[in-house]
């Protein structure tokens, strides 16, 4: 089954990002193959070298889990309008367009959104 997870809101501040990750990670375990497609605020899950309070969850590392069986993908767009650059994204995660993200929308078989 290949399944796309979108995700909207930033790393941290809501847990949103942080809960579709962990469904990320869950359906990694199976047989799914799991694309994550990061829009919005949700790029800066994807920043290379993030430092977090010791006990507090880190997102860099559970999308680094999600990258070994998976991808993720970054909207370009909503990069450029953060003045995020593709030296700061974490390794193997790539820019990404609105037409790749409806092209693998319609190419799968579950949507979810976070």
């Amino acid at each position: 089954m290949n399944i796309l997870i979108i995700l909207n809101d930033p790393p941290y501040g809501t847990e949103r990002s942080y809960n579709g990750l962990r469904l990320a990670k869950a359906l990694s375990k199976t047989d799914a193959k799991v694309t994550l497609f990061l829009l919005a605020d949700a790029v800066v899950c994807a920043k290379r070298g993030q430092k977090t309070p010791q006990g507090f969850y880190n997102i860099e590392l559970m999308l680094n889990s999600v990258l070994r069986k998976g991808e993720v993908l970054l909207c370009g767009t909503c990069m450029d309008a953060r003045g995020f650059t593709d030296d700061e994204v974490v390794q193997d995660a790539k820019r990404s367009t609105m037409a790749e993200l409806a092209d693998r929308t319609l190419a799968v078989d579950k949507v979810l959104v976070f």
